[in-house]
C-alpha cells in the first residue's frame, strides 16, 4: 500500500507522525476477521502506542486494552474502554497503580511474582475488595527474536517460573482477597517463526494438564502477543497474516470447556499505519562517508539507537541517482543514527524523508532530551 500524504506536507512543519487511519481500519477489521470466528478476545497492548485517536478507532473495533502501568490503565479508561475490558500486567506494579486499577475494578490483574500476590492481596483487602488475578508464567520458550525484546525465558525477569507453580497455587489458598481466573504467558516481540507460538500452546497443554490433575480448571488463558510486521517492505505486507497467527494456536492449543482465550497483539495493530516524517537539514560529506542529518531523531524514534532496528527510509521528493548515505539525527549522541550505508536518490538540503513502519514505539517512546519539543501527530484517511 503506497503512502497517503496529507495534501499540505510542502508547508507542514517537520518532524511529525503520520498516520493512516484507513490502513489501520483494513487491518483492525483483519484482524478481528481472523479472530472471532475462532473465538478468540483481543486485547491491544498500549504499549505500542497510546495516541488517543488510535485508541477510540482499536475500541471502537471491540478490541480490549492490555495495561502495563497505571498511566496506561487510566488512558485506556479515558478513551472509553470498559473497566471489565482492561488488564493489567506488567512486573514492578506500584501500590498507587495497583490501587487504582482496584478502584476501577479492571477485569484481572497478570500477576508476576509471589512478592506481587501477597501485596496484591493485601491492597485488595484493604479496599474490602477481591481481585481478580492470571499467574503469568515463564514457559522457558525462546521466541528467536531479539534479546532486548524476549520475555519467556527463565533468564527473563517477568513471569512465574514453572516449576514454581505448585507453591504459588498452595500460597493463593490463604489469600482470600484473590481470585483466580486464568494463566498468562508473553515470550517476547517482533516473533516471525509462527512456530514458537506452537511450542508455547504445548507448554501450556502441559501446565493446563498438571492444574486438571489437582482438579484446577481456569475459564481465562491468555497466550500473549508478539506478532512481528515485515519492516523491509512496508508497502508490499501492511497487513500481517493474522489468519496464520490464529490457526497456529487453533491446531495447537487445547481448549477446556468454556474456556476463554485471550491475544494481546500492539506492534502487528498499528506499526504499519504510521511513518514519521522528516526534513533533510544537511547532507555533510566527509572524506568516507555522507551523511543526511534529519530534523528526526531518536528523540522521535528511538528503536534504530536502542535495537540497532531496521526501518526502511525513503527520500520522498528526489529523483536523483542512488548514492550511499548514513541517515543519522541532530541529537547530540553517536547513537541517533537511523541507518548506515542507506541507498537514497541523490538527497539534498529540504528533502522530505519518511521512516517506515514507525506507528509502533515510534510516538509513544519520544523524549525531550536536549530540550526537543515533542513532534504532532498528523492524520490521513
Amino acid at each position: 500500500m503506497p503512502l497517503q500524504l496529507p495534501a499540505d506536507i510542502a508547508s507542514r512543519s517537520t518532524p511529525f507522525y503520520l498516520y493512516d487511519l484507513t490502513l489501520l481500519r483494513q487491518t483492525l477489521t483483519a484482524l478481528q476477521a481472523a479472530a472471532r470466528p475462532r473465538d478468540f478476545h483481543v486485547h491491544y497492548a498500549l504499549k505500542a502506542n497510546a495516541n488517543a485517536e488510535i485508541l477510540n478507532l482499536i475500541r471502537e473495533h471491540g478490541l480490549g486494552a492490555d495495561c502495563v502501568s497505571g498511566g496506561e490503565v487510566q488512558r485506556a479508561l479515558d478513551t472509553g474502554f470498559a473497566p471489565q475490558n482492561i488488564v493489567f500486567a506488567g512486573v514492578g506494579k506500584s501500590d498507587a497503580e495497583i490501587n487504582r486499577a482496584l478502584a476501577a475494578d479492571i477485569w484481572c490483574f497478570n500477576a508476576e511474582s509471589v512478592e506481587e500476590l501477597v501485596v496484591l492481596n493485601e491492597l485488595a483487602g484493604a479496599q474490602n475488595r477481591r481481585a481478580r488475578v492470571a499467574l503469568r508464567l515463564n514457559p522457558n520458550v525462546d521466541a528467536h527474536t531479539h534479546h532486548y525484546i524476549t520475555t519467556g525465558l527463565e533468564a527473563n525477569k517477568f513471569g512465574i517460573s514453572v516449576s514454581e507453580l505448585a507453591a504459588v497455587i498452595e500460597l493463593l489458598s490463604t489469600l482470600h482477597n484473590l481470585e483466580l481466573v486464568g494463566l498468562h504467558a508473553h515470550i517476547g516481540s517482533q516473533i516471525t517463526n509462527l512456530t514458537v507460538f506452537a511450542d508455547l500452546s504445548q507448554k501450556l497443554n502441559e501446565i493446563q494438564d498438571w492444574l486438571a490433575d489437582r482438579g484446577i480448571t481456569l475459564p481465562h488463558l491468555n497466550v500473549g502477543g508478539g506478532l512481528g510486521i515485515d519492516y523491509q517492505r512496508p508497502e508490499e505486507n501492511p497487513i500481517p497474516d493474522f489468519e496464520a497467527y490464529f490457526q497456529m494456536f487453533e491446531e495447537n492449543l487445547v481448549r477446556r470447556p468454556g474456556q476463554q482465550v485471550h491475544v494481546e497483539l500492539g506492534r502487528a495493530v498499528v506499526a504499519q499505519c504510521g511513518t514519521l516524517i522528516s526534513r533533510v537539514l544537511y547532507v555533510k560529506r566527509s572524506q568516507q562517508t555522507n551523511f543526511a542529518i534529519l530534523d528526526a531523531g531518536m528523540t522521535e524514534l528511538i528503536r534504530p539507537a536502542l535495537y540497532g532496528s531496521y526501518h526502511l527510509i525513503q527520500n520522498l521528493t528526489s529523483q536523483g541517482s542512488k548514492q550511499i548515505y548514513d541517515v543519522v539525527g541532530p541529537i547530540c549522541e553517536s547513537s541517533d543514527t537511523f541507518g548506515r550505508e542507506v541507498a537514497l536518490p541523490e538527497t539534498n538540503r529540504g528533502d522530505v524523508v519518511a521512516l517506515r513502519s514507525a506507528g509502533a514505539y515510534g510516538e509513544v517512546m519520544a523524549s525531550n532530551y536536549n530540550l526537543r519539543e515533542k513532534a504532532p501527530a498528523v492524520y490521513v484517511g
